[in-house]
Order: structure tokens, then sequence, then C-alpha cells
């Protein structure tokens, strides 16, 4: 997902869609033409379905999803490739998919090893500190990677009366805005790394908000599973007052673990950080115990399932971040404020990948500010940069697409007996009444002025 994407700015610039109706216009230097909308018609279909027919049609869904994603991945890039005869775009994405679901699926199989058994059960506090330390081991291990990791016994320990919201929060600060205090945390960050913002930066500027965000989040948290607690049969809540003891199986994995996130950074030559990235996971498998397998239920189907989607996501969203990196000067005016590139990245990483959004969103300061060079926008733009980091960490928790591990998480919180919100319940039950007024206290002490 990171790598090949630090030179995609430029690049999706000059592979738009070819303009065949110069007359449709949301504004004058803001050209929309049907030839754009066309092209992003199979991205807004294939969202569209994710949303709905999950809830009006579940078994066909399941059923059908295959064929669907990639199907409307396949009519985009026809387009691009027998139409605008643009392999290079092509070449970009596919790069960027392998990239990100060969770093997604070897997380999942080497976390997938390791086995942390969880005797007693968690009350709301117990469960408040346990989304605590995961915040802070996102930025160790990656969103990705604490967040596969760690689902697994956070169901375990809420197993008598786990619910929606427990996969939920744990999406909300585990899976994403835990993770802005290194570059490690998520992947744009490790985007602005590799483009020259200081490792160090994004803790000591982004610590005060993240303080914020994830001591509201974690105090919604607990009303939430306080209510669920005291609603709870007498013999539940007898048990999860009991002492609680853990115990962890399959350690050796770690070292895969580690294996796997330090080719994060490497970038040359092309496809060493994947072949690194495999080698852990397959390593990681034929070496792990089959009885840490069975105790885990591990198998490959949620894998499966999050490439099959993604393929078909990362496919139709080309002509939507060609048009997103061609116009977001337009969009953004001549002089914008932090809190225009906070909500702007923001929104578009809630419904886009979060992690070209940035790239989009600190390739337009660059163009609005005639600068180019990190060191020199961070000194005269730092609260900019802030906000465009901020914006893609903390929105991508507001969708299931929004983030790579979000969908991940749902998978197999859904294998093991959850029932979770579909993709239009997941925004109107809990990204709107509960991570919206978060974010926008955000804005409030750090961006409004």
């Amino acid at each position: 997902m990171s790598g090949n994407l630090t030179k995609s700015k430029r690049d999706i610039q000059s592979k738009l869609p070819v303009s065949v109706d110069p007359t449709v216009r949301v504004r004058k230097d803001f050209p929309v033409t049907l030839a754009d909308f066309i092209s992003m018609l199979p991205f807004a279909l294939l969202l569209g379905t994710m949303a709905i027919a999950p809830v009006l049609a579940p078994r066909w869904w399941l059923k059908h999803y295959a064929k669907i994603s990639l199907g409307l991945g396949a009519v985009t890039a026809g387009y691009y490739f027998f139409g605008l005869r643009d392999t290079h775009s092509l070449g970009t994405a596919e790069h960027e998919y392998f990239s990100f679901i060969t770093l997604v699926g070897a997380l999942f199989v080497v976390s997938g090893g390791i086995h942390i058994r969880v005797q007693g059960e968690a009350t709301p506090a117990r469960n408040v500190i346990f989304l605590l330390v995961g915040a802070l081991a996102a930025n160790l291990f990656g969103t990705t990677g604490a967040a596969i990791l760690l689902i697994r016994p956070w169901i375990r320990m809420n197993q008598h009366r786990v619910a929606a919201h427990h996969v939920v929060f744990f999406i909300f600060i585990v899976a994403n805005v835990g993770g802005c205090l290194t570059p490690i945390g998520d992947p744009p960050l490790v985007l602005g790394y590799l483009q020259g913002v200081p490792f160090w930066w994004v803790a000591k500027n982004c610590w005060p908000p993240w303080l914020v965000a994830n001591g509201l989040l974690l105090g919604i948290f607990y009303a939430f599973d306080r209510k669920n607690f005291l609603r709870a049969p007498r013999a539940v809540r007898d048990r999860e007052t009991a002492r609680e003891t853990w115990q962890f199986d399959g350690l050796p994995n770690l070292f895969f673990l580690a294996v796997i996130l330090a080719s994060v950074f490497v970038e040359k030559p092309f496809f060493l950080r994947e072949g690194l990235m495999l080698a852990a996971a397959v390593g990681s498998y034929f070496t792990t115990k089959k009885s840490i397998h069975a105790a885990n239920d591990f198998n490959f189907h949620p894998i499966r399932e999050v490439a099959v989607l993604f393929a078909g996501i990362f496919a139709t969203m080309i002509p939507a971040l060609a048009w997103l990196n061609h116009h977001s000067a337009a969009l953004l005016g001549q002089n914008p404020s932090p809190g225009i590139f906070f909500w702007g990245t923001g929104a578009l990483s809630a419904g886009l990948d979060n992690a070209p959004t940035y790239l989009g969103f600190l390739g337009a300061l660059q163009g609005v500010t005639d600068t180019a060079d990190i060191a020199a926008l961070l000194a005269s733009h730092g609260a900019h940069i802030l906000a465009i980091s901020l914006g893609a960490v903390f929105f991508g928790a507001a969708t299931y697409i929004g983030n790579g591990p979000n969908f991940m998480v749902k998978a197999i919180a859904e294998q093991n007996g959850v029932r979770m919100p579909s993709f239009l319940e997941f925004i109107q039950k809990f990204s709107l009444p509960f991570l919206l007024p978060v974010l926008a206290i955000v804005w409030l002490l750090f961006f409004r002025g």
C-alpha cells in the first residue's frame, strides 16, 4: 500500500479520463465532465451495493459478491486499458493493491499463529484498559498488526456478552484513531515519512489530538459497555469480576511480525518488501503448531473476502483518485485553512482508501503554497500537514473501507459469531452519532482558527 504510492500523485494527474463534454461544470475552474461521471460510476455502484445488498439480500450477496466486485473492477480496468490505453495507472493501482493485500494477508497469517488465552471475563473498566493498550500497540505494530493480533482475544474476553459496540469501538480505537503517534501506526503516515516528514515529528505534534480523541472514544465506549454489563445476567457479571489471567502461545511468531513491520520501510528494489512479507507469512504458517491454529479457529475465509472486495475497490477508485488529484487545488481555493484540509482529507478518506487520499491532499498543499520541499512546508504550514495526517487516520474509522484493517476485523468478528452492523448501519448507528462529534471536537480545539 505504501511504496509505489509515493509517486502516484504526479503519475495520476497526467492519466485522467478524456473529457467529452466540457460544458458540464460545477464552477468555472472546476470541471466535472460526463466522462468523469461515467468513469467513476463503477466505484459508486460497488460502494452502493456493498452498503445495501448485505441488508436487503444477504444470501444473494454472500453468493455473488465476488462476481460484483471483480466484474465492476474489470469494467474500470477495461476502460483504462482499451479506452484510454493507460497502462501506467493500471500498473500503479495493481502494485498498490498487491502491496496492500500482501501486508494485510501476512499480518493475518502471522497473528493467526499467536493465541492469547484469557481466563476470566472483562468488566467495562478492564475493557477500557484493553482498548487503551491496543491504541498504544497500534503505534508499534501498526493499526493492521495490532487489530488483527488483538481482535480474537478481545472477542474471547467478552464472549458471554459480546455485542456490535465491542467490535465497532475496537475498529475506531485500535484499528484507526490509536495509530497516529508514529509513522508505523497507519499507512498514510508511512507515506508521509517516505515523503520526508521526520519520524518523531508525528509523535511530537499528534499526541494532544490523540489524547483528546481516544479519551472521548474510551469514555463513550465505557458508557455503552457499562449499560451492556448491567443488562447481563447476574451469573455473567459475577464471572466477569473474577480475576483475569492471560497466557500466550506461538510467541516465536513475534519474530515474523517484526520482519513484516521492518519491511514496510523497504522501498527498493521493487517487490522486495512484498517478498519479505510473503516469506514471513509462509514461515509462520508452516512453523506454527496446528493446535494454535485450531484454538484460533484459523482459516483463510476472512482474507479471501477482503482480497476480493478490495480488488474491486482498488480498480474502480482509479478515476476517483485521479479526479481528486487533478482538482484538489481548485476545491481548496487559494488560501485554505488547516480545518479545510482536516475535513477534506477526512471526508474522502472515509470513502476512499486513506493512504492515497493523504498523498492527494499533501500534493494539493504543495500546489497551493508553491512549496515542494517538505522541510520548508513543515516550517511554514505544519498545522496543515497535521490536519492532513489526522484527517486521514481518524476518518479512516468512519466506514468499513476507510482503512485496511476495518473490513478484516469485521470478517473475523463475523466468523466468530458476532452480529456486525451492515455498511450503512455502521455509519448511521455509530460513525455519525459517536465518531463525528469526537472529530468535530478535535477540529474545534486544534484547527478551527
